[in-house]
This record gives C-alpha cells, structure tokens and sequence, in this order.
C-alpha cells in the first residue's frame, strides 16, 4: 500500500521544478492526471477491483499531480493516529476536494477508514463507482433529524466492525471557517460508539472551489497545503469541552497558517 515517508513524524514536500506548461496554467497538467486518476479507479471500481490498495494508490497520485505542478504538502501530527487503538472518529474542517482526495491515502495505511458524504458523491458521474467500493455514510442534507440518525447508526456500525470515520461537520466546505457552523455530530458519534477522536486541522484552498462546477476550482501553487492531526481524546460528560477543544485547535493552526476565520 501506498503510503508517504515521514521523518521525524512530518512529511515535506521535496522541492519539485514544475513544467512550462504546470508553471503557466497548472490547473492543465492538473485536471488532466486527475481524470485519469478518476477513469482508471473507475473502471477498476466497476470490475469489482477496487480495494483499500488501490484507494491509497489513487489517493497518493492526486497528491502527487499537485506537487507536480508546484503545490507543497505538509502533513504533521501522524504519531497522534498511530498512538490510537482500534477505530476513531476523526473530526475537521471543510475547505476543498482536495481532502476527500488526499486524506485516504494519509490515514488508510494507519487506520482503516471511510467518510459522511453528501448522496450527492455516491451518484456523481464516474466517481460514484469509487465512493460506493469505501461503503460511507451518505446523507442527504436535506432532512437534519433523518441525517443524524443515519450517521449515528451507520457510524456506530462502521466503528464496531473496525472503520474509523472521517466526519466535516459543516454546512458547507468553505476557504473561510466559521466555528458557528461547526456542529457536534461527530463528538456525538464517538460518544455513542465509545470511541477517541483525532482532530484535524488543514489548509487546502490551494486547490480552490470552482464558480460553475464546485470541484474543478484554481489549482494555486503559492498557496501551501497544510494538514496535521491532534491528540486523540476521550469524551467526558455531553462533549462540550472536546468540541471547544477541537474548534480551538483547528483555528490555532489556521492563524498560524495564515488561513482564513470567520469573525477573527
């Protein structure tokens, strides 16, 4: 499996010289490798030879089309996954595409793992034969109460056969993070389950959000791509303290990052 080397618990990205045409107009070079990332794991998919293997793979290619292109990683705090036993609810914030790609192949090697999706991405063309092989959660986002009840009782399932769980509790991915739409589901899965929660702070609008199609954005190499993970904690009580915890964690590392806060 796929996976990146760390040293000292940290990944950098080695300095790359991108080509005339990834210096020019990046997002070219960029789309281009990702739809053959998408069409071959695709087609893979379909066939019925799509594993946890070839996710990883999949995943790890995408970071790599960024980086070719000039956009520098920085992943931290990957001692905090290993340190947890079995499953985990990992809880963060919401910015781009570019985690639901990039995400599976930093965590999978550790922990065995799937997300809460919109039923949006389990139907969308091409990539739905994918997304279905990762069994996630999907909601519909139009019904609150029936939303709760589905990822509280499929991720109480997930997390007992095994399946850590990836969880954005926002309205909406966004540059801009706004802690007043950051809700509890995720502390309320990991209380009901009996299992820690990893945090996760990321910056990732170097892969932007699109005006007509949300997923094909700017490809901006200026823009760092950060993400690191926080202590696993146990919750106590409603969750109340966790939850303010992980808010301040995810906002200390994005002033750090020079990320964007809505009301700061």
């Amino acid at each position: 499996m796929l996976t990146l080397t760390y040293e000292n618990g940290a990944y950098r990205t080695a300095p790359v010289a991108p080509s005339i045409i990834g210096r020019m107009a990046p997002g070219l070079p960029f789309y281009v490798d990702l739809l053959k990332i998408v069409f071959s794991g695709s087609s893979r998919a379909k066939r019925g030879r799509y594993a946890d293997a070839e996710w990883c793979e999949n995943s790890f290619n995408t970071l790599r089309a960024l980086e070719n292109v000039g956009v520098r990683f920085e992943v931290t705090g990957i001692d905090n996954l290993r340190g947890v036993n079995g499953p985990c609810v990992f809880i963060g914030n919401h910015m781009s595409t570019l985690e639901t790609f990039v995400l599976p192949m930093i965590i999978e090697p550790v922990k065995h793992c799937t997300f809460v999706v919109k039923q949006s991405l389990v139907d969308y063309p091409v990539f739905k034969h994918i997304m279905r092989t990762r069994d996630p959660i999907t909601v519909g986002r139009t019904n609150a109460r029936d939303d709760f009840r589905i990822v509280m009782e499929g991720g109480s399932e997930r997390l007992k056969n095994g399946t850590s769980i990836i969880v954005f509790p926002q309205t909406t991915r966004s540059a801009m993070f706004d802690p007043a739409e950051f809700n509890t589901i995720g502390i309320k899965l990991a209380k009901r389950a009996g299992v820690p929660v990893v945090p996760i702070a990321l910056l990732t609008d170097a892969w932007g959000n699109g005006k007509l199609i949300k997923d094909f954005g700017k490809i901006d190499p200026e823009k760092k791509v950060h993400f690191t993970f926080g202590e696993p904690m146990t919750i106590q009580g409603r969750g109340d303290e966790e939850h303010e915890k992980i808010i301040a964690f995810i906002t200390g590392h994005l002033k750090e990052w020079g990320g964007q806060i809505k009301g700061a």
